[in-house]
């Protein structure tokens, strides 16, 4: 497929894309997202200044405390909380641009529960496991929450639509919560699990970046690569298809990347809901409808409103710190609510 039919496409169909708001947003975004991030190193119970977070980083000295705690505990947890809020953020742009599911997002449609799921049978079974293989379990319990909410959503009469696919989410997401449960209190395990359901960065380690970054950056490009495909297939299956789109290929390679995002991320800061909900959308508002912009910008986006979050749990009530999975819910659940109300007359 050439160039000029996908640009007669995006026009014929009156997209609305914005290209120099989107440059914008992206170098703006960057811009903020550095400034978040050493304004995370240097936010905690030992608050360290910026300019000597700037030396930390650049001109490291072994022997100062104060640089040792940027090493080892600030920056991880900083690039963590980024990497994971870019994974997210992207996997809910893919997925509602494949299923031009508004709702779309990997905690409402069950996935993270799945990954869940299999991560309580591992400390349950597999204690002694490695950080690769949990992340490869989760991986597994991720596709086989996906692969139980699409084939329930379509077994329905008219097939899967936006609200039947949400709703198997709900149900399948619910079922597997409450056998992780069951399990958790059968094997004592609640404690060991307690910290994933409330999600959060903290106690990473360069060792856990080492090993997700790879995946991350991997797959982000991936969907940078596939976001063209991924603009004509919100337009309609018909219409990518009579545009000489392969739907089936594009939607299997879109789902691998959905998998790997979720699950990376889910594997390395627990279960932590809406944000891939809530920044696909702001994206779309801010940028137009065209997945080439929308994937760069919620990458971004969702990286700034992680590391921000964290930053945020740790002034609320110092020294104690607050979940990031707390705060992003209380953004998150009026934002679900706003989006089922505009729904409502579709």
């Amino acid at each position: 497929m050439s160039s000029p039919l996908n640009s007669k496409a995006l026009a014929g169909s009156k997209l609305r894309t914005r290209p120099l708001t989107a440059t914008i947003i992206l170098f703006g975004g960057v811009a903020a997202l550095l400034f978040s991030l050493a304004l995370s190193i240097s936010v905690g119970a030992a608050d360290i200044s910026l300019g000597t977070v700037w030396n930390g980083v650049f001109h490291f000295d072994a022997e100062n405390i104060q640089h040792q705690i940027i090493k080892e505990l600030r920056m991880p947890r900083a690039l963590a909380a980024a990497l994971v809020g870019a994974a997210f953020a992207v996997a809910g742009s893919v997925m509602q641009g494949m299923t031009r599911n508004p709702l779309a997002d990997s905690s409402l449609l069950g996935i993270n529960a799945g990954a869940g799921f299999m991560l309580a049978l591992c400390f349950a079974f597999f204690p002694s496991i490695s950080y690769t293989g949990l992340m490869l379990v989760c991986f597994l319990g991720a596709a086989v929450s996906m692969g139980l909410v699409y084939g329930i959503g379509s077994m329905a009469k008219g097939g899967l639509t936006p609200v039947r696919l949400t709703l198997a989410g709900a149900a399948v997401g619910a079922l597997l919560l409450a056998i992780t449960e069951g399990i958790a209190l059968y094997y004592k395990i609640g404690q060991d699990l307690a910290f994933w359901y409330a999600g959060g960065v903290a106690g990473t380690k360069w060792e856990q970046i080492q090993i997700v970054s790879p995946w991350v950056i991997g797959a982000l490009i991936g969907a940078i690569v596939l976001s063209r495909s991924i603009t004509l297939l919100s337009l309609g299956e018909d219409v990518a298809a009579g545009l000489g789109q392969r739907t089936g290929l594009v939607k299997a390679a879109g789902v691998i990347i959905v998998l790997l995002l979720a699950g990376t991320a889910v594997s390395a800061v627990g279960s932590i809901g809406f944000v891939g909900l809530i920044i696909p959308h702001i994206s779309r508002f801010l940028v137009g409808v065209d997945y080439r912009w929308i994937i760069p910008s919620s990458a971004v986006l969702g990286s700034l409103l992680m590391v921000l979050a964290d930053i945020g749990g740790r002034i609320i009530n110092p020294p104690q710190e607050v979940a990031i999975g707390i705060i992003i819910a209380v953004l998150g659940v009026p934002f679900f609510l706003y989006l089922v109300t505009k729904m409502k007359g579709e």
